[in-house]
């Protein structure tokens, strides 16, 4: 993982589970990295954070957003591969309350002049189910083939920190409570 703090949502309950089961078949390094999650800041329309902003001042950027959002249910789009490279996604509607989260969040943190990187895309929603691992052609059809119909609850946000080349400390989780 990338040096710097990242927001993500938290999956949890069996669609959780069958999609740890899988990351750790297909992936086990980012599978040991985080439990399966959305990334809401830290990836797309918003880069990472510094690793050095103080857990706290994040805190009371994000309450903004999270205080303004209700819970929501989600399903996933098939998988498919992202912006044309070899990770492997989970994604979700674009335009939905998923964006509308990220962001309340952005603002949040722009708000507080909270130095982040630059994005290299614009937010898209997703689960990722492989990273690292460049998939033989085989594994990478079993992957695509799969379908996740059951939906997600969203009821948190999580910020985690990076601590070297795979390793994260959750920093802290704060409800939905819209």
């Amino acid at each position: 993982m990338k040096p710097g703090i990242v927001v993500v949502a938290e999956l949890t309950g069996p669609v959780a589970e069958r999609i740890h089961v899988i990351q750790e078949q297909y992936d086990p390094r980012m599978a040991a990295e985080l439990p399966p999650h959305l990334t809401l800041i830290g990836s797309s329309g918003m880069g990472p954070i510094s690793v050095r902003t103080d857990p706290e001042r994040l805190r009371e950027a994000l309450l903004h957003g999270t205080r303004g959002t209700a819970p929501m249910t989600l399903t996933f789009e098939p998988p498919m591969r992202f912006m044309q490279s070899d990770v492997v996604v989970l994604p979700l509607d674009p335009n939905g309350p998923v964006r509308a989260l990220h962001e309340r969040l952005a603002d949040g943190i722009r708000a507080a002049k909270i130095v982040t990187e630059r994005p290299r895309f614009t937010f898209t929603p997703h689960c990722t189910l492989s990273f690292y691992r460049e998939l033989p052609a085989g594994l990478l059809r079993e992957l695509l083939a799969m379908r996740f119909e059951d939906p997600i609850t969203i009821d948190s946000v999580q910020a985690y920190r990076a601590t070297g080349p795979s390793g994260t400390e959750r920093l802290f989780s704060l409800p939905l409570t819209g």
